[in-house]
């Protein structure tokens, strides 16, 4: 594979040299960044036409490094792609994203409004036995999914700056959601720490999916021989991925439970070796990096992914820190600690098969998420609130009590809708005409505010940070950062991005409360630096 984009490794230790060969040996490889100076040393004589570097400052200074990877010690992760964002890099980073789901959110927000690529080295994801693993459940030859475990064990590597959770669970976190495409609604979590305190050795998390579906996850690096397997149970047949295997690495069974005299009696047949295109996964990874740079396309294992597994991570060690003591009644505080905290759905609220929510996200009293619905992290969805079939919601969105989001509605992160504002979907509606196949799509863009009792005409689009007064009736699009009220809506003014009216002076304006600047050209609002996007939290 041949391409252009310059690539600075950070990072060169036990996993980064794998990274380093590989980005060399597709021709991308314009740097490496190592702390050792006996490491650079090596680096120099394995790589002697590739610069070695001893500081990330001069890495992330650099314009014509165009992306890095980073393979530094997790705790690191956090700060170096963030500085890697700030500084206009694409991102490829080891597992995990970063110890926190907090820090995490903030590195994806970062991503997305610098227009950079975020990818995180779930490589899993990269393995053809997985890849195909997927095809076969989305086909549906596995049948009905009943259970899910992976084992992950090895005498290796033992680890001081994080535990074994942290450390191999990733992986098999990111698989297991990508395979059942859905986050769990409990999980626990215990392990052991044997050779340092607070360090756990040995984990076993149990993971409980709205459909039913039970998984765990058994992780250890105290363990007398290595074992990297995933069993996949499914009424029809069950599936087993053993990487350890050199050849036959995806097996299918299909055996089956036969009732006789009113008795359950296994019938086991002989499994069946998956014919797969072998290829090295971590290969596979970089070029799907690469490839993303380039055309600017998500990426398979993408921040919003590396969230998820981020959120179930951290339900894991709340179990690990809060275990459950036998016999503690399920209202005591300890079990109130290990309960998971990923979303909050009232219990009086409705949600459908097929729905994913994010982490963070809260539904309100009486409100109905209707099937094939995706509600980003950090939403707070209100009362007798009706979101769907197929609707789209953003992270951070604020949606009010009584409003109703249809099919064709979608809001891009951080827009509010107010109390009882309407959204339409057809233009000319009649009850006796059905007209869904004329649906008429609208788009909210980010940050965009929509006050109480307005209502949006479907077909069209609101702009960023645009602000729609109290009942006011919006029939055309409306311009990023635009005020608009009455009946037909029209601009009377411009919003500053933290809410205030800008101020204008011919072409040049400014928000009295951030001192924001903008420039203005006709109906066109633009603000006059991207960095002064951020928005205080």
């Amino acid at each position: 594979m041949s391409t252009a984009t310059r690539v600075v490794c950070i990072g060169a230790g036990y996993w980064g040299r794998n990274l380093v060969r590989n980005f060399h040996a597709i021709g991308a490889l314009t740097g490496i960044c190592d702390t050792s100076a006996e490491g650079r040393a090596e680096l120099a004589a394995a790589y002697p036409s590739v610069p070695v570097l001893d500081s990330v400052d001069r890495v992330f200074a650099d314009p014509d490094v165009d992306a890095v990877v980073i393979a530094t010690p997790a705790e690191t992760h956090g700060e170096l792609v963030r500085r890697a964002l700030e500084s206009g890099k694409d991102v490829l980073v080891e597992k995990p994203l970063c110890l926190s789901l907090d820090e995490g959110q903030r590195l994806v927000d970062l991503a997305e409004r610098n227009k950079r690529i975020l990818m995180v080295g779930h490589l899993l994801w990269y393995h053809p036995a997985i890849l195909k693993l997927k095809q076969l459940i989305d086909s549906g030859d596995l049948g009905k999914i009943q259970y899910v475990y992976s084992n992950r064990l090895n005498l290796g590597k033992i680890r001081q700056e994080e535990n074994i959770l942290w450390s191999f669970a990733p992986h098999d976190i990111s698989v297991i959601l990508g395979l059942l495409e859905e986050m769990p609604e409990q999980v626990h979590a215990q392990g052991g720490n044997y050779l340092q305190t607070g360090i756990a050795d040995t984990t076993v998390s149990l993971l409980s999916f709205p459909s039913g579906v039970k998984g765990h996850i058994f992780v250890s690096w105290l363990h007398p021989f290595k074992e990297q397997k995933l069993v996949i149970v499914g009424e029809r047949k069950m599936a087993v991925f053993n990487d350890l295997e050199k050849e036959n690495k995806l097996v299918l069974y299909p055996h089956s439970i036969e009732w006789k005299n009113h008795h359950p009696v296994p019938s086991r047949a002989e499994g069946q070796a998956v014919p797969l295109e072998l290829s090295e996964p971590l290969r596979a990874e970089c070029e799907h990096f690469l490839e993303c740079v380039k055309t600017r396309a998500t990426p398979r294992t993408d921040g919003r992914e590396a969230l998820r597994v981020l959120a179930v991570l951290r339900e894991c060690q709340l179990g690990l820190d809060s275990p459950v003591v036998p016999g503690t009644p399920k209202s005591a505080p300890v079990a109130a600690a290990a309960k998971p905290a990923n979303h909050t759905v009232h219990h009086t609220a409705v949600v459908d098969d097929g729905v994913s929510i994010g982490a963070g996200t809260t539904i309100w009293h009486f409100s109905h998420i209707l099937k094939n619905c995706t509600i980003g992290a950090g939403c707070r969805i209100g009362q007798n609130v009706v979101i769907g079939p197929n609707v789209d919601v953003g992270d951070g969105v604020k949606i009010q009590n009584n409003v109703s989001v249809y099919e064709g509605v979608k809001l891009e992160d951080s827009v509010f809708c107010g109390p009882s504002m309407v959204f339409t979907n057809v233009f000319n509606p009649r009850s006796e005409i059905l007209r869904m196949n004329e649906l008429r799509s609208t788009l909210v863009r980010k940050g965009a505010s929509l006050g109480a009792n307005c209502t949006i005409v479907c077909g069209i689009t609101i702009g960023r940070y645009a602000f729609v007064g109290a009942g006011a009736v919006v029939l055309k699009d409306v311009p990023d950062f635009a005020l608009v009220v009455g009946n037909p809506g029209r601009i009377v003014g411009w919003m500053c991005v933290c809410g205030n009216r800008i101020e204008f002076k011919r072409e040049e304006g400014t928000c009295p409360a951030c001192n924001r600047t903008y420039l203005k050209d006709g109906q066109k609002v633009t603000i006059a630096s991207e960095s002064e996007m951020v928005v205080a939290r």
